[in-house]
């Protein structure tokens, strides 16, 4: 075999591996950028970095002058913002939930990698990609211990004749250990009469016990909690 073919496919075969074990972790967590958006986002970069580190071997011999030489970095400069595009598309917000920022920084840092396998710069392609690993779950871990306050949405609603009082909503609030950031009030398209809060905590596994505790009123109509997450 073609002692270059060996080496472009080392290369091609490492941002698969790289790529893959990063999105193998995503999907684990259940987020849709998962495994193989991830080893496809790490194959691309690395297969658009071979584009400039073998030139030589696609530009005609007459044309291979340096005034018109690709530009490795160029190249990844473009990678690197096609990839905004991408990452942009798995972020959403909905109200104070914001959800898809770290798999968002995930397949961003998966495109760099990418480029690193591309151009054959194998140590700080794999020591990243086990940092990377290391930041996503280790630091889950780390996270999940740490007494930070989160916010959610905090909607309910009640027949207009028969509303709950405000004193009350806000008491059982605080009973199940939630603060009050914000507070509105509308009339929804059902003719109900909504209270619309934004409250944070510092356990958001309060909010089964509030659902539980909502469910068995029959005063409520309607009611949603919906929590942050990445």
């Amino acid at each position: 075999m073609n002692s270059d073919y060996l080496v472009i496919i080392i290369h091609l075969a490492g941002a698969v591996i790289a790529g893959g074990a990063i999105g193998i972790e995503r999907s684990l967590r259940g987020h849709p950028a998962g495994f193989r958006t991830h080893t496809l986002v790490c194959l691309a970069s690395s297969l658009l970095m071979l584009v400039t580190l073998y030139q030589g071997k696609w530009l005609p011999s007459d044309m291979l002058l340096d005034s018109i030489r690709t530009d490795p970095t160029r190249m990844a400069q473009g990678i690197m913002t096609g990839i905004g595009f991408l990452g942009a598309g798995v972020i959403f917000k909905e109200g104070l939930s914001v959800r898809g920022l770290t798999t968002a920084a995930s397949i961003w840092i998966t495109a760099v990698i990418g480029i690193l396998m591309g151009i054959g710069f194998y140590f700080p392609a794999i020591f990243g990609t086990i940092l990377i690993l290391g930041v996503l779950y280790l630091f889950q871990l780390i996270e999940d211990r740490i007494p930070t306050q989160a916010y959610a949405q905090y909607h309910i609603s009640f027949d207009r004749n028969n509303v709950m009082p405000e004193h009350q909503v806000k008491t059982l609030l605080a009973d199940h250990g939630f603060e009050i950031a914000k507070t509105g009030y509308r009339i929804t398209a059902a003719g109900l009469f909504e209270y619309r809060m934004d409250i944070r905590t510092t356990n958001l596994s309060r909010a089964s016990a509030l659902a539980e505790e909502l469910r068995k009123l029959e005063s409520v109509r309607e009611f949603r909690i919906s929590t942050t997450g990445d």
